[in-house]
């Protein structure tokens, strides 16, 4: 296994432990939670008690279970607590699934509607199980208390994780466009959404004016946070009612608040959680691990001061995915979640991972209980200084040469500088021109939450 910091760090721990110790009274250590997570969905009739072997195996310790009933739990449960495996139910919350078909058909009047007046009751957002409820309706909020309640009563489950508490993307992450065949370079009205009119009606009574008044509704911040306070006040329903049962309350989110705030319409620092595993799934982004740095940065000063940081990560059964690991906790992240612990298949990555999860164990014990990281509070945003993501963006440009060409070898570049030549929003337009193909492209940079969160190439036209 290649070597990583965690070595180091483990020598700077023991070093410091004694000091940190001395600092610390017991009353105030908080719980040390499971340091390493997988999401997993459970169905009757699987062999549930070889998948906690294999997270034994691996040194995974908590697991995210998402199960059709709370009856499914009370099978699963046992047999992860057998193994050591905490269990916590992975609710959707807002976005309907085990329940999809019945409320959509015996209340359609609870979907969410989008900037052009359609309902998710008659309409598809991207994909057919996208079916968004409203969070103004006093309705909805009782549904989904009750819901969470019928989990909560479950014995031996140890919390709640809520997942798809937002609206439906208003942009989707970069590389998914292509899934699609979209270009989302800014808001557009048919991914906008939140114009129930029970939303519009609260929206008029608390500010006096219709939000679709305005030009451009995306542009304007009151009516974006307040689409991201109606989802604030329904994860903290929720979370006073999971703590009602003592038990604790987590979130799989978009990667910051900020970024979250402007693309889902989740501005979770506002939650009162126990956990946050944010989605840090660069392959959707950047695809370099430096988004995983950005993030957690952001996430570390930004989230809830209650709140035990941890980082959600796309499993890629390779070395980019202990580099991403290395980045989480190097800028803050207390642990790791990865989805899913399924796509580990090498047994060399196998072996691998058992090692760096039992290293940072290693490290949280000698430190006292904490990972210690020390990393900057503001995510470096110039896209020109991410250089994992330029060799990316130079990669592209002589596939599209090469192409152009109709060519199978990819030439040397050479690129001049690049002139920034439009802006709208979060979109940063620039170009440049190769001299060695005679080519201009068109990059395309995307800032949402102030972090470098996707771009784009294309020989302009």
């Amino acid at each position: 296994m290649k070597k990583r910091f965690l070595p180091a760090l483990l020598l700077a721990a023991c070093v410091t432990i004694g000091l940190f110790s001395c600092q610390q009274n017991k009353k105030e250590v908080k719980k040390e939670y499971p340091l390493f997570w997988t999401w997993l969905d459970y169905r009757p009739g699987m062999n549930f008690d070889s998948i906690c072997q294999v997270m034994n195996d691996l040194g995974l310790e908590g697991i995210m279970l998402n199960a059709p009933t709370p009856d499914d739990y009370r099978v699963a449960i046992p047999i992860a607590h057998k193994h050591n495996i905490e269990v916590y139910a992975w609710l959707w919350t807002m976005n309907l699934e085990h329940d999809r078909d019945r409320i959509v058909k015996e209340h359609p009047e609870w979907l969410s509607v989008n900037r052009n007046g359609k309902s998710l009751a008659d309409t598809t957002a991207y994909v057919d199980y996208y079916k968004f409820m409203c969070p103004a309706l006093p309705e909805v909020r009782e549904f989904i208390k009750e819901k969470v309640k019928s989990y909560c009563e479950v014995e031996g489950l140890n919390g709640i994780a809520i997942d798809y508490n937002r609206f439906v993307d208003v942009v989707l992450p970069t590389t998914l466009w292509p899934k699609y065949g979209i270009v989302q370079d800014r808001e557009y009205a048919a991914w906008d959404y939140g114009y129930h009119p029970a939303m519009l009606k609260k929206f008029q009574e608390q500010y006096g004016y219709d939000p679709r008044e305005q030009e451009d509704p995306s542009l304007d911040v009151k009516w974006r946070q307040f689409r991201c306070d109606q989802i604030s006040e329904v994860a903290n329903m929720i979370a006073e009612t999971v703590h009602s049962y003592g038990k604790k309350m987590a979130a799989s989110p978009f990667p910051t608040p900020k970024m979250s705030s402007r693309m889902v319409r989740q501005d979770w620092g506002k939650w009162n959680l126990d956990i946050v595993f944010p989605m840090v799934y660069h392959n959707f982004y950047t695809m370099d691990p430096s988004f995983v740095t950005d993030c957690t940065i952001e996430n570390a000063r930004d989230k809830n001061p209650m709140t035990t940081l941890y980082c959600g990560l796309m499993v890629t059964d390779g070395p980019e995915m202990f580099a991403c690991m290395d980045e989480a906790l190097k800028n803050g992240a207390q642990g790791i979640a990865i989805f899913t612990m399924l796509g580990l298949r090498s047994p060399e990555v196998k072996k691998q991972f058992r090692a760096y999860t039992d290293s940072v164990k290693a490290v949280r014990a000698a430190n006292g209980g904490i990972i210690k990281a020390t990393y900057p509070r503001v995510a470096n945003a110039d896209p020109f200084q991410h250089a994992g993501v330029m060799k990316r963006i130079e990669a592209r440009m002589q596939q599209l040469v090469a192409e152009k060409s109709g060519k199978t070898d990819l030439a040397p570049l050479s690129l001049g500088d690049y002139k920034q030549v439009d802006a709208y929003d979060a979109t940063r337009w620039y170009e440049v021109t190769d001299a060695a193909s005679n080519t201009t492209f068109t990059v395309t940079f995307y800032l949402y939450g102030d972090v470098l969160s996707g771009w784009d190439v294309a020989i302009k036209k």
